[in-house]
Formats: C-alpha cells, sequence, structure tokens
C-alpha cells in the first residue's frame, strides 16, 4: 500500500497564485533538500505521520473542497507525490502542485496545475534550479520568484526574459520575502519597468498570522 509522509492536511483560503482566495485543501508532504534562506515552513522539513494515499483522499474529501494544493517542503521529494497527484485529479479536484523547481516535473500529470518556485540568489539556493523543468511547463503552470532585494529582482527579470516565461506560463508571480523586502518598493519596480507580472502578497498571512495549518 503507497504511503506519503504528511505534515499537515488542512482547509484555508488559497493564498497565493492565480486562484487567491479560493476555499482549498492543503496536503502538506514532510521533508526538503533545500534550506532557502526565508523558508517558512521549515516545520515540515521532518517529523510527520505516515498516512496511506486512501486516507489522505479520505480526508481530503471530508472537507468539501473543490480545489487541492499539494505543498511541502518539497513534495517531489517523496516519490510517490506523483501517485497521490493523479488519485486527486482522477477524483474530479482542481490540483496545484507547489514545487521548488529544483526536482523533476516530467511524470508530474499533466491535468495538475503546477506552480514552479525559482529560486533567486537571496534564497542561497538559486544553483539548485532545475531549468530542465521549464521546456516541461504546460499554458496552464505558473512560474513563481519569492523577490528579496533589488539584486534578485534584476536576477528574475533577467531569467524572464532569458526563459521566455511571459509566453511559457499562464502567469509569473513575483512575491516580496516578508520582512526582507517591501511590497510597496516591490510593486513600483513592476510598474516603473511595465513588467507582464502578477504581484502577489500572501494574503493567508494577513488573515490568520504567520501560523502552520493556514
Amino acid at each position: 500500500m503507497s504511503e506519503l509522509r504528511i505534515t499537515e492536511i488542512f482547509h484555508s483560503l488559497q493564498g497565493e497564485t492565480s486562484t487567491t482566495g479560493l476555499p482549498t485543501v492543503f496536503v502538506r508532504l514532510t521533508g526538503c533538500p533545500l534550506r532557502c534562506g526565508y523558508c517558512d515552513t521549515a516545520y515540515a522539513f521532518e517529523g510527520g505521520s505516515k498516512m496511506a494515499l486512501s486516507e489522505i483522499m479520505k480526508t481530503v474529501q471530508d472537507f468539501g473542497a473543490r480545489y487541492v494544493t499539494v505543498t511541502g517542503g518539497e513534495p517531489l521529494a517523496q516519490p510517490q507525490c506523483i501517485e497521490l497527484l493523479k488519485d486527486l485529479c482522477d477524483g474530479g479536484y482542481r490540483v496545484s502542485l507547489e514545487t521548488s523547481g529544483a526536482m523533476p516535473v516530467d511524470d508530474v500529470d499533466q491535468r495538475v496545475f503546477k506552480i514552479l518556485d525559482l529560486k533567486t540568489p537571496a534564497s542561497g539556493e538559486a544553483s539548485r534550479n532545475l531549468y530542465e523543468n521549464i521546456p516541461l511547463l504546460l499554458p496552464h503552470d505558473e512560474v513563481k520568484f519569492v523577490i528579496c532585494d533589488r539584486q534578485d529582482y534584476d536576477w528574475c527579470c533577467m531569467k524572464m526574459d532569458e526563459l521566455g516565461l511571459a509566453e511559457r506560463a499562464a502567469e509569473v508571480l513575483f512575491s516580496p520575502s516578508q520582512g526582507e523586502l517591501s511590497p510597496k518598493e516591490l510593486a513600483e519596480w513592476i510598474l516603473q519597468d511595465k513588467l507582464n507580472v502578477r504581484m502577489q502578497l500572501q494574503t493567508h498571512k494577513y488573515i490568520w498570522g504567520d501560523q502552520p495549518g493556514h
């Protein structure tokens, strides 16, 4: 029987991406091979509890939401995540996957909306970006950058052009790293440069604070 190590499964409002504000069930897998400086889910690095896929599916079903986000940690660090994603899609859910971009996505079910979080220089993990994933992006997928400073911003603009992200992805998401870059400053840079990106804030943190399970 397939199992996954799970940190938490909870029902909340989607706080990021183009589905911000939608009631969503989050399935947070345990473990991550990266150590980004701005990580806000370090509690998912270890621990958790093993759950059978059937148990995960039942827990998701009980919340009654149409949207499911599989996240971490780095969910693709557990190979059985691929099976979970397929099962969720087969169950009729709209499924998104939040992945660091450091793990191959070629086996991810094509019905899944991938949110590829490319790591910036200030994260300390930019060398882990697996650029072979970029040609595998589908028209409904999104690419996210968490930006810490002006150097990060300039790097993101360069990568957008270099990788053709505006044409490859449904959305390119720019997020200010909380406590490091003010939202106003990032907004002004985007407007000054007339960028075709979506700036986003972590809405769930404004509602509930920086708490697990929200």
